[in-house]
């Protein structure tokens, strides 16, 4: 579904991308995990468009997207929740979902689509005409989430999407990544919880300093003696 391949991305003379190549395929959930730094969130936002590949390319479905605008990105069925959830504080959670859908027509489908949001996210319902800047950091990532699956898309990015969370709310999003991805959307998943993020995923890499240094199903890395001391405590 999505493939990347010799990817770099530069900011002035500093190479933060140094020409990796991955793939994530129909239905998986594919995990990046790296220390801070290593280049994760660029890479993620090379993929969205948000900042513009050096060299290399980045298919979706065969089509070339490194010269394509991040909205009609997002119209090709590519949604990402970004770090720090940046929803819109002022507007409330049904704003924001309405906002989340804003290059869809499908009236019918959208009422529906919220819906689900809702079943997916209870608590979103209870709040849905409150303002989303009031809400606690673990209701704002599920709106955020929310508001990406009211895109529809195929294959959601997710940006670190436990930071500042509580153990129990982490447990609470890791359960809502396995569902959504249950439902049928494939997840490119890049997280610092690094073993909350290979005990779900179908296959992993390991980004350090702009490179991809390991690659396996997420069972492997987790036994890996490699990625057992650098990310998991071993």
């Amino acid at each position: 579904m999505l493939k990347v391949q010799d990817l770099k991305v530069r900011y002035g003379m500093i190479e933060a991308i140094k020409g990796i190549s991955f793939e994530v395929r129909d239905g998986e959930i594919v995990t990046m995990i790296g220390a801070n730094g290593a280049g994760k969130t660029t890479t993620m936002h090379a993929i969205s468009g948000l900042v513009k590949a050096s060299e290399g390319s980045i298919r979706l479905d065969d089509t070339e997207l490194t010269k394509t605008a991040p909205h009609k990105i997002v119209g090709m069925g590519l949604a990402q929740v970004p770090e720090g959830r940046r929803v819109f504080a002022e507007q409330t959670v049904e704003e924001n979902l309405i906002l989340g859908a804003y290059l869809r027509r499908d009236k019918d489908a959208m009422r529906k689509d919220m819906e689900d949001v809702y079943q997916l996210f209870p608590r979103l319902k209870e709040r849905r005409t409150q303002a989303a800047g009031t809400l606690s950091g673990g209701e704002q990532q599920m709106l955020a989430m929310g508001r990406a699956l009211m895109a529809k898309p195929s294959i959601l990015l997710l940006d670190e999407p436990s930071m500042g969370l509580s153990p129990l709310l982490v447990s609470e999003i890791f359960h809502i990544i396995q569902e959504i991805n249950d439902k049928g959307t494939t997840i490119l998943l890049v997280e610092q919880n690094a073993k909350r993020a290979l005990g779900i995923a179908d296959r992993a890499y390991v980004l350090e300093t702009g490179r991809i240094t390991l690659e396996g199903t997420g069972e492997e890395l987790s036994r890996d003696e490699r990625v057992q001391k650098a990310y998991l405590g071993g």
